[in-house]
């Protein structure tokens, strides 16, 4: 299915997380990369399969086009073990931005905090996606919301796949 994601992403502080994470919904996250240009990921999301094929961001940085197609567990399985680089092993937390009001969805937006595993362990991104870039580039930023990195090509997770390594912050 074809979809275009628009989003925009920040680092988090340790100290700024919100304190308890439990009353938010969790997944657990591990997904490797057939390729990184252009983006072919292989992800298990909880207990769902997929392969994602990302094109280039356009011009504004903010729009991708993106495919998810589902996969088995048995695809899964063989097609991680012939990922190259570190497989990424993270838990997202879906955390609603209160007041946010998104207008043209008629929704507030959510924030998807990534809490990052070994060997990333005290990396944390907090992404917001959007219906449309005009909303994205309207977006303020909560205040413990650090640094963004929507455009910092080394935060994304095709490139520490390939690094193996937390970038210098």
């Amino acid at each position: 299915m074809e979809h275009h994601e628009i989003e925009r992403k920040f680092l988090v502080a340790p100290a700024d997380l919100p304190a308890d994470l439990s009353p938010y919904e969790a997944h657990a996250i591990t997904q490797g990369y057939l390729c990184t240009k252009p983006t072919v990921r292989v992800r298990k999301e909880n207990d769902s399969y997929y392969l994602t094929y990302k094109g280039a961001p356009a011009e504004d940085g903010l729009d991708r086009e993106e495919y998810n197609l589902p996969l088995t567990k048995a695809a899964y399985e063989t097609l991680l073990s012939k990922c190259d680089g570190t497989v990424i092993s993270k838990t997202r937390y879906h955390i609603p931005l209160a007041g946010s009001g998104c207008a043209a969805c008629g929704r507030d937006l959510m924030i998807e905090l990534d809490v990052f595993h070994a060997p990333f362990e005290g990396l944390f991104y907090a992404e917001v996606e959007f219906e449309d870039t005009a909303a994205a580039k309207a977006f303020v930023p909560p205040a413990w919301f650090g640094r963004e990195v929507t455009d910092d090509k080394r935060f994304s997770n095709a490139a520490l796949s390939r690094s193996g390594t937390i970038p210098e912050m």
